[in-house]
């Protein structure tokens, strides 16, 4: 019986490491976690989440066509930071809301494209979130693809992002 104690505690104790590395720890600075992601397309577009709060911290969760196996942490700047607030600022939906930009709201329209989502939120409040299908090719949201594509290198994450080195 003392085993079977001794086993259930340790397996307790490891899913909670295991829940620990799985998203990032609530920031200690003031400020929003955004997190990004990059949907699957029809080839092979890597797909992908990164999460980043004002304190530093980020992490990327790869799901398909990236270089990293798994969940892989690091770092960022308060620089780094500031700027991919600026970079999505003129986008950002008003807090607490979701909009949605696909082919139900575009005149042109091309199929099989990454959707891409981007998500504000800080304790206590709803999160602000947008959605967008990166196939609307209105030229009123040529800055918002623009912004999008710039992310990766604003966080230095583009290396983790190499479809060349495919995990499946």
């Amino acid at each position: 019986m003392t085993i079977k104690i001794w086993v259930a505690a340790g397996l307790l104790a490891l899913t909670g490491c295991m829940a620990e590395q799985e998203g990032l720890e609530p920031p200690k600075a003031p400020g929003d976690v955004i997190r990004f992601t990059a949907g699957r397309c029809f080839g092979a577009c890597p797909a992908y989440t990164v999460q980043v709060s004002p304190d530093g911290a980020g992490l990327l969760t790869p799901e398909r066509f990236t270089s990293v196996p798994g969940p892989t942490r690091f770092t960022i700047s308060r620089v780094q930071y500031r700027k991919l607030l600026a970079t999505l600022a003129p986008h950002r939906p008003a807090t607490g809301t979701t909009q949605k930009i696909d082919q139900k709201s575009c005149t042109r329209f091309a199929t099989d494209m990454p959707s891409y989502s981007v998500e504000w939120s800080r304790p206590g409040q709803q999160p602000t979130r947008l959605d967008f299908q990166s196939g609307c090719m209105d030229p009123r949201h040529g800055k918002l693809r623009v912004a999008i594509a710039s992310v990766p290198k604003i966080l230095d994450v583009q290396h983790m992002l190499n479809p060349k080195a495919v995990t499946p």
